[in-house]
């Protein structure tokens, strides 16, 4: 049987992560970065594109598993017959080469273990050459390099090009595998203790987390996903992925299947609140950093996404040769939606700048001047349709949602100029600005029959992003029109209490067939929503839902099935658990920053 979504538990050492089964099964690896080929491609293929599952003899899935406390060091145990082993899953911080290591401990009686090791590079294209070297096994195709250190025996069998190893574990035994990956043309990298480095990744981790400043309610489930948070920081850059996984399906078999291993803009101001309310001003500064360098050049040039270290080129192509996630097909590496036109980012990014400002985060000299060159960009192209912030693939419209985010930038930079006046600027014409497009707005995006915003101008549809209109601050929530838009959304955007994005019934605005699950971070704008327009029971309740719709360590994905009760889409997803941060802080946390 496959997996689901939720079988999974992440591991990383903040470059790169790696999804590991409930079946003791690490099924997704990319090396050396996030956005590389997979060497372990099962998770959307099967066996044969490469997996290594360590687990006792004939038995299918572990009995418990929990990371650490305030690690991302997991544990997975099994109880058998004859008795009872753990294994522990880490990646240490790598100091040039990334290690996946596997240690086994037998904890009672004497299990016999079986190590199964499959390694397939590019996306489980590429059989390598695998050979013995120096008592190790190594692993060559192309560039592509892999070195496995075992302390158990293991050989390599020729019918599944596998490399293998049985062994029996006693309680107190401690057995270790190390699999490093390097280019094919350097040196055997320097090899690291698996003991030293667990007990070392331990204390760092916990470290790391006691910094969290959160003392509420479910404080387990905000440090977890601010320790996902983490791992899903390229650490050369500060970049945030905004997930580890490409192609996770939003619709078992259907073909909303994307790559999320880029970092997205619109993320940056709610993941800067997050950091900024938890205690984390260094990882906000350093996403703040990698934003200024990303977004550097001309303002009409801006794009929605970009690589782990700015990259702008994304290009979408498929893999034929993977059968898909539960046969979700086709499988995507890359995503054309870089190409689109999304005005709501300009005012996501100058709310972002403007938001680190009032942090107190010591300001890039920089940082104001590509400010104003954005205000002059958008002062003209605000006007036009666009792609808005989901990425619709069925042609451009004037979203709400992106005006909105027009106001946002144009007030952001008013305020910024009335606290700072020497920083100069056209206030006079912002505040024009700011006033047009408000104006607008509240004419032609509002439907005065049913009481609420819509989608696009001369839309009857509901989108969830207009959740955040008393957010950010276009009106106050007390406003008879937001009231209106959280109770029309509640009504026709939920499904068993959890909201969709949008209406996917046909014709589609998004131009794709098929539907989608609910939204988990829209679910937690809802309960933002209600919270500020008085709700608070109701949202707390909704909050409580959400958290236990995490799987067993605490992971979210994108989306939820609430009928057949599956996580859906790629995992584990950085807005939903900035979600879950940003929510947990308003509701029990004071007042939120941002």
């Amino acid at each position: 049987m496959h997996p689901r979504i939720e079988d999974y538990a992440l591991i990383g050492d903040q470059q790169t992560a790696a999804l590991v089964s409930a079946d003791g099964s690490v099924d997704w690896l990319c090396l050396p970065r996030f956005d590389s080929a997979a060497c372990f491609a099962k998770l959307l293929g099967d066996e044969d594109n490469g997996h290594w599952r360590i687990a006792p003899v004939g038995v299918e899935r572990c009995t418990r598993r929990a990371y650490r406390h305030d690690t991302l060091v997991l544990d997975t145990e099994w109880e058998t017959a004859d008795g009872a082993v753990r294994v522990t899953d880490f990646m240490p911080q790598r100091d040039r080469a990334p290690d996946l290591v596997r240690v086994v401990e037998g904890l009672r009686g004497e299990v016999t273990v079986h190590s199964a090791l499959r390694l397939r590079f590019d996306y489980g294209s590429i059989v390598p050459w695998v050979r013995r070297v120096d008592g190790h096994r190594v692993a060559v195709a192309g560039p592509d390099s892999a070195w496995l250190r075992s302390e158990p025996e293991v050989r390599s069998w020729g019918e599944d090009f596998g490399t293998h190893a049985e062994f029996t574990v006693a309680e107190g035994e401690k057995v270790a595998f190390v699999l490093t990956w390097h280019p094919s043309h350097e040196p055997r990298p320097r090899l690291i203790d698996p003991y030293e480095a667990l007990e070392h990744s331990v204390e760092d981790w916990r470290a790391w987390s006691a910094h969290c400043r959160y003392d509420g309610p479910h404080r387990d489930a905000v440090v977890r996903s601010l320790i996902t948070l983490k791992a899903l920081t390229y650490r050369p850059t500060g970049g945030i992925v905004a997930a580890a996984t490409t192609s996770l399906p939003e619709e078992p078999g259907g073909v909303r299947n994307w790559d999320y291993r880029f970092c997205w803009l619109r993320d940056s101001t709610l993941t800067l609140g997050a950091l900024l309310s938890a205690g984390y001003l260094e990882e906000a500064e350093a996403w703040r950093d990698w934003l200024l360098r990303a977004v550097a050049g001309n303002p009409a040039d801006l794009q929605i996404m970009y690589g782990l270290a700015g990259e702008r080129r994304l290009p979408e192509f498929e893999l034929p040769w993977l059968s898909g996630f539960a046969g979700s097909t086709p499988v995507r590496v890359g995503n054309d939606a870089v190409n689109q036109l999304q005005l709501d980012v300009y005012g996501e990014v100058m709310d972002s700048l403007s938001l680190a400002r009032l942090a107190g985060m010591h300001p890039q000299p920089q940082m104001w001047e590509l400010q104003c060159a954005l205000m002059d960009f958008l002062a003209t192209a605000w006007r036009q349709p666009d792609e808005g912030l989901w990425e619709v693939r069925g042609g451009r419209r004037q979203f709400v949602h992106s005006k909105v985010m027009t106001w946002v930038a144009a007030d952001r930079a008013v305020r910024t100029l009335e606290a700072h006046p020497g920083l100069g600027g056209d206030l006079d014409g912002w505040r024009a600005l700011r006033e047009e497009v408000h104006r607008e707005v509240c004419e032609k995006g509002y439907d005065p029959d049913r009481n609420a915003f819509t989608q696009f101008y001369g839309s009857t549809e509901l989108d969830a992003a207009l959740l955040l209109i008393p957010r950010v601050g276009f009106l106050p929530a007390d406003d008879p029109r937001v009231v209106g838009t959280v109770d029309a959304i509640g009504k026709e955007l939920t499904r068993d209490g959890l909201v969709r994005r949008y209406s996917t019934e046909n014709p589609p605005v998004d131009g794709l067939p098929g539907g989608e699950g609910t939204f988990l971070v829209c679910s937690f704008w809802y309960a933002d929503a209600l919270h500020a327009t008085g709700r608070t029971k109701e949202a707390r309740e909704l909050f409580e839902r959400l958290v236990g719709l995490a799987n067993d360590v605490g992971l979210l994905a994108e989306e939820y099935d609430p009928v057949a009760g599956h996580q859906l889409g790629n995992f584990p997803q950085a807005f939903s658990h900035i979600g879950l941060v940003n929510t947990a802080l308003a509701l029990f946390g004071g007042e939120e920053a941002g």
